[in-house]
């Protein structure tokens, strides 16, 4: 009957699993009590008659809309689009759908997308932005996970890169390679990125008796800002004198190109005489930078995906609380180690 009319029912998977259509509907939804092997022939024989589940019965049922709500603060997508692309994979593999609203970092906007979620019935909600600074918390009626940037509320879920470890591997990796007089340019001085940065790499030069190579410098986060503070770091000195610095690790990427042609400019070789390092691995700097950037891969997809995990969590009503740092990578490339 299902072949003649091209369309399987519930009672045809029901059939050929030997069930009644209501232990079907409790073992495709995970609902009821249900042996584990009963629950495996179901999904057999639906998966062999190509059954698809009404999305309205099964949401009436589940008493569930099977829809999270992804919410951007970041209008250009730089750090959020990863984020969310993690997210969407870990949500389609539980069979969810995620509708993405971005408010472009406008308060106003951002209110009116939570509203329009809210009236949805969305299962739940990640919050993610454009920095690693915490901001105010959504209060909505369902659950939420901020992702990069975490919430105000310390007894919220939130899921952070973890910069600390990050500017930890990077430091170990200089001093691996000899390297004792490591500089630090930091994009604006206001931001968390910068300081926690430059906060973990102090602590890792201090632990083997080490001081950073003069102060910390912060300004924009540009190649602009990259080539000055390389011209701020060397002051008046001049070619054939020994370098105030054998490295400078550069709080982005973009900051890390711009020094990095600033020091070719002034007669410094990256990395014979300068070591340089940058941080996020964003390959449209990191790849064209001349040599290309050792720098700090941050994972956020896996980011975005660990995320999505502690929501469908929450929304099994196994909620998590408080911030839970997301391991980073070192991607070593030819700005410390050379061509060879």
């Amino acid at each position: 009957m299902a072949e003649a009319s091209g369309v399987v029912r519930i009672t045809d998977v029901a059939a050929l699993a030997g069930v009644s259509p209501s232990t079907v509907s409790k073992a495709l939804n995970d609902t009821g009590s249900l042996r584990p092997a009963t629950r495996a022939r179901v999904r057999e024989a639906a998966e062999r008659l190509g059954f698809v589940p009404d999305a309205t019965a099964r949401s009436l049922s589940a008493r569930r809309s099977f829809t999270v709500g992804l919410l951007s603060t970041d209008s250009a997508g730089r750090f959020s689009l990863p984020v969310v692309l993690g997210a969407e994979n870990a949500l389609v593999g539980g069979q969810i759908s995620a509708l993405l609203a971005t408010a472009r970092h406008d308060p106003v906007r951002e209110q009116h997308h939570v509203r329009s979620l809210v009236a949805r019935r969305v299962d739940g909600i990640i919050v993610t932005g454009r920095t690693v600074d915490p901001r105010p918390p959504i209060h909505v009626p369902m659950p939420v996970v901020y992702a990069f940037a975490p919430s105000q509320d310390p007894d919220d879920a939130s899921v952070v890169p973890d910069d600390t470890a990050g500017m930890r591997a990077v430091a170990a990796h200089l001093l691996s390679l000899g390297r004792r007089r490591v500089a630090y340019v930091g994009g604006r001085g206001d931001q968390l990125a910068s300081t926690l940065r430059h906060d973990a790499l102090v602590d890792a030069l201090a632990e083997h008796g080490l001081q950073r190579a003069g102060e910390p410098l912060y300004g924009e986060w540009s190649e602009r800002w990259g080539r000055l503070a390389v011209d701020l770091l060397l002051g008046d000195h001049r070619a054939g004198e020994p370098l105030p610095f054998d490295a400078v690790a550069f709080a982005s990427d973009q900051l890390a190109r711009g020094g990095c042609d600033r020091l070719r400019d002034r007669g410094i070789r990256v990395p014979q005489d300068v070591a340089v390092t940058g941080y996020d691995d964003w390959d449209v700097m990191t790849m064209a930078s001349r040599p290309p950037l050792t720098t700090v891969d941050p994972q956020l997809e896996r980011l975005g995906q660990r995320a999505a995990e502690l929501l469908l969590a929450a929304i099994d009503g196994r909620p998590s609380h408080g911030v839970e740092p997301s391991p980073p990578r070192l991607v070593v490339r030819a700005s410390t180690m050379g061509d060879g």
